[in-house]
């Protein structure tokens, strides 16, 4: 009887013992699986101008065509957008690679667009460019709209390509 009795303790022991091992073995899985999950996903390969597309968002129609010929210029892909409203509709739909916004526009401003664009996680890292013309007042609520150029009225034209380039990760032509 005794023996039986250490064989039964014996097996329990081994059964709690693989029980245990089990419970290790998938808690290092979890957190290995949450360890891979935080890891930040490569930063994305350069591309040509012509695989980037530019969003210009902007309530005048001459800025908006002497934006986008500017863009289309050093080759660019140019989306228009009449207003904020109208550029989050069409963000929806279709993602830009860098957006380029006025901040006075009626309806929705290029700062609420910024906050809505931010506050969305499938469009949260979207590169933001906001022009304006009173920039040194705007600096610290563009900042925290999320916006990571603004760009005071007038500005070099070579400064927005070279702030799209940089935000869009566009390979220089050689």
């Amino acid at each position: 009887m005794e023996e039986a009795l250490r064989q039964e303790e014996e097996e329990r022991l081994a059964v709690e013992a693989a029980i245990e091992r089990e419970a290790a073995r998938q808690a290092a899985e979890e957190a290995r699986r949450r360890e891979l999950a935080a890891v930040p996903p490569p930063a994305p390969a350069f591309r040509t101008a012509e695989q980037t597309v530019v969003m210009v968002a902007d309530d005048s129609k001459v800025v908006r065509i002497k934006t986008g010929r500017l863009l289309a210029a050093h080759r660019f892909q140019v989306v228009m957008a009449e207003d904020g409203a109208d550029a989050a509709r069409q963000i929806e739909a279709s993602l830009p690679d860098v957006l380029v916004t006025d901040v006075d526009m009626p309806g929705m401003t290029g700062l609420q667009l910024a906050r809505q664009v931010r506050g969305d996680p499938r469009t949260a890292s979207l590169p933001i460019i906001i022009v304006t013309s009173d920039s040194d007042q705007l600096q610290d609520e563009a900042a925290a709209a999320g916006v990571n150029v603004v760009l005071g009225k007038p500005y070099p034209e070579a400064l927005l390509i070279e702030h799209v380039q940089q935000l869009a990760r566009v390979r220089s032509a050689v």
